[in-house]
């Protein structure tokens, strides 16, 4: 890819030290095998990071001057030598983030719900040998440079992908807790059951906090393109990268209906927002502006120029698929009322 090229990095990489990934590292750096199986966990943990970091070596190369990089990780925790331990992937990718001389934003903890009876590990009620449940992972958000993206005054293309007051206040927290995860996808493209990873609502906020509509999107780590269906839905264009080929082939089922989750996505947005805006309404706190391509107030002078868009059409290309989309005026909802 060109050197400065693309506005926003959002990927979900293969944790080092969760078994799962192992072989896959393995594969790539023969020595982490080594190291596992000769029980020097942080040796193994270092190597696969290595593996990693030529990754984001890219990631610095083909981000614009204060384009914007997503990195949604978990720490692992598992036994090595017979030493249960935590291993900080998080703190670990910071670093190299860091040193490529990225700016550390304010990251998000993904805390992901879960109701298993038996989440806890080491002794059960006695002290002092049990551990902390570990039900969360990292957004980690980083700006290439010392400085922000720069647009003209008033750009219409950075104010029609604005989003809602109410969007931005749970979107820019920095604890999520309503996001649950999907089905982690292993080796072979076998569906695994593990509780986080990473689901479609995660692109998209980040697609729609962090990028305008024509930006290109990257997802380094594609698996089965999570981040490119996002991009589509939101408008923007994308580029994946994948190893295992039978994990790129899942992508075309997924595709098939991208029109109609783009449709569910946009009617979703608004109806919560005219559902805000009648909780307003009835605490006597109506938003003062009117939307200029819905019939709703927003709450502030940003939001008024706000376009959502559905996808019209998708076609396959030698290398890829084009996209065509089309600007919301309105939507049905289930009762056949419009908004």
């Amino acid at each position: 890819m060109p050197t400065s090229s693309v506005e926003l990095v959002i990927t979900s990489p293969p944790y080092p030290m969760v078994e799962l990934w192992d072989d896959l590292f393995t594969e790539l750096s023969p020595s982490v095998g080594d190291a596992l199986s000769a029980g020097n966990g942080q040796v193994a943990c270092e190597q696969m990071h290595a593996e990693l970091d030529r990754v984001w070596d890219e990631v610095s190369r083909i981000l614009v001057d204060g384009g914007i990089a997503c990195i949604n990780i978990g720490d692992a925790t598992r036994s090595i030598d017979n030493s249960f331990q935590l291993f900080a992937n998080h703190a670990r990718i910071i670093q190299a983030f860091k040193s490529r001389d990225f700016t550390v934003l304010p990251d998000i903890l993904w805390r992901k719900p879960t109701n298993r009876g038996t989440k806890f590990m080491g002794s059960g009620m006695v002290p002092p040998n049990a551990y902390v449940s570990h039900e969360h992972e990292y957004i980690l958000i980083f700006r290439n440079g010392r400085v922000t993206r720069s647009f003209e005054p008033n750009a219409s293309d950075r104010y029609q992908a604005a989003y809602f007051w109410e969007e931005r206040n749970r979107w820019f927290s920095d604890v999520w807790t309503d996001i649950r995860g999907a089905t982690q996808v292993g080796d072979d493209a076998d569906a695994r059951e593990r509780t986080g990873a990473y689901p479609f609502e995660i692109p998209y906020r980040l697609i729609h906090m962090y990028s305008i509509y024509g930006d290109t999107v990257v997802d380094p780590f594609w698996g089965t393109g999570t981040t490119t269906l996002a991009a589509m839905v939101s408008g923007r264009n994308s580029i994946g990268s994948e190893l295992r080929e039978s994990y790129v082939d899942r992508f075309s089922d997924r595709i098939e209906s991208v029109v109609e989750l783009s449709e569910t996505v946009a009617r979703d947005r608004l109806v919560a927002h005219k559902e805000f805006v009648a909780q307003q309404r009835a605490e006597s706190e109506t938003p003062a502006y009117e939307a200029e391509n819905y019939e709703t107030q927003v709450v502030t002078k940003q939001e008024r120029g706000m376009q959502l868009y559905t996808i019209s059409d998708v076609a396959e290309t030698a290398d890829g698929y084009t996209v065509d989309h089309k600007p919301v005026r309105s939507i049905k909802t289930q009762d056949q009322s419009s908004v």
